[in-house]
């Protein structure tokens, strides 16, 4: 998945990999042309909080942390860019973005809390509490492992969670599937990212990916692979809107 600056708002690639996410629903889904660039940014910059270099949130990070890493910083720029520019044609009031702790290594000192509640490992979240998002890096390594959309994927759902808090306020598996609807309703409106061959392939392979065998994917709580997988389709293709109750 790559990054560039356009004025088209749907252009030709971004349509054409929404109809392949479509035809992909049913099955249990960014080849990387070079480093991406990071798009420009008007606004002032989101507040990254402590995060850092490495898979563990140190600065040591091996040369395939940092290329996550860069990832991440560049899928927190596309996320927030979208909704900032997007909010007020969607919902009132002032957009603000969440604050983004970023990398952490459970049990540790260092790891995040949400209210009482410590950092689970292999997750990612955002905490309604601190109006915070943050990931474990073992989960960003080992989806990224597999392809870049992982980050974009999982970064642009805990961004949709913060948008819930803001103006919506679902429970349960209904607001885990409209967090998946927002992701893709981010990632196919953005107007700074390219969809190259293979990165359709790879949002679905990552909305089915460890289903049942961690926090962030398990079935019970997010929906299973097919729910999953057609409410990202329904952002993609119907946008903000379609993701909201009517």
């Amino acid at each position: 998945m790559a990054l560039y600056r356009s004025t088209r708002p749907w252009p030709r690639p971004v349509a054409v990999a929404i109809g392949a996410l479509l035809a992909l629903v049913s099955v249990a889904g960014c080849s990387d042309g070079g480093p991406p660039r990071p798009p420009k940014r008007n606004s002032a910059p989101v507040n990254q909080g402590d995060q850092r270099d490495g898979a563990d949130g140190s600065s040591a990070g091996n040369p395939a942390d940092r290329a996550w890493t860069a990832e991440a910083r560049d899928a927190v720029q596309v996320v927030d860019d979208f909704w900032r520019s997007h909010w007020n044609q969607h919902f009132t009031g002032t957009y603000r973005s969440p604050k983004v702790v970023g990398t952490y290594t459970p049990n540790t000192p260092q790891a995040p809390r949400c209210g009482s509640e410590p950092a689970a490992p292999y997750n990612a979240f955002y905490c309604p509490a601190g109006d915070f998002i943050a990931w474990d890096g073992k989960l960003m390594r080992d989806g990224y492992a597999q392809g870049d959309s992982w980050v974009y994927l999982v970064i642009a759902h805990e961004w949709g969670h913060a948008v819930q808090r803001r103006v919506l306020g679902l429970k349960d598996v209904a607001q885990e599937l409209q967090a998946d609807c927002l992701a893709g309703a981010t990632l196919f409106g953005s107007e700074e990212l390219r969809f190259e061959p293979g990165d359709t392939d790879e949002l679905a392979q990552a909305l089915t990916a460890l289903a049942d065998e961690s926090p962030w994917t398990n079935s019970q709580d997010h929906g299973n692979a097919d729910q999953r997988l057609s409410a990202f389709s329904t952002g993609g293709r119907g946008g903000v809107n379609a993701c909201l109750p009517r």
